[in-house]
């Protein structure tokens, strides 16, 4: 009966980190400075809701909630706005997937002084944490015409400069 028990609570510990792993996000800036965020970092900062239609002929829509993506990098060093010049101009966002699945963003598509839109990492849709199979969290850009760069499942976020 102990035995019973002891492995049931190893299993039960062994699955939480499991879960508690695969909620992290894993941010790398120029330099290969990294930090993790856990749920709850990412979940105290300022958050943004969207809504978006359902689909390009629909009058449904669905509401995301999530943090804007530049603000995650700024907790990472990753500076904007005037810093943002000159060979920086060549640097771009690499979005890695649990799956491997992989896009870049360029660096001024998420900075202000260029554009109005926002890139925001997605934590809820509707109100309901993002499922298993699109979270715990994905990139949603409403302004994009096909829906390629919205990452789902998203493990990484990585500063990389273009040669």
């Amino acid at each position: 009966m102990k035995k019973r028990l002891f492995s049931h609570l190893l299993i039960g510990l062994l699955l939480s980190a499991v879960v508690a792993q695969c909620q992290q996000l894993t941010i790398e800036a120029e330099g290969g400075k990294q930090i993790v965020l856990r749920k709850s970092d990412i979940e105290s900062s300022t958050h943004v809701q969207l809504t978006i239609p359902a689909s390009h002929d629909s009058t449904a829509s669905v509401r995301y909630e999530g943090v804007a993506l530049k603000s995650l990098l700024e907790k990472a060093g990753v500076e904007f706005g005037h810093s943002l010049r000159g060979k920086r101009m060549a640097s771009c966002l690499l979005v890695e997937a649990a799956d491997g699945y992989r896009v870049v963003i360029a660096l001024p598509e998420l900075d202000p002084d260029f554009t109005d839109k926002q890139i925001v990492l997605a934590f809820s849709q509707n109100g309901k944490p993002l499922d298993a199979k699109e979270g715990p969290y994905r990139i949603v850009m409403p302004d994009e015409k096909r829906m390629a760069r919205w990452v789902k499942q998203v493990t990484m976020l990585k500063i990389v400069d273009v040669q």
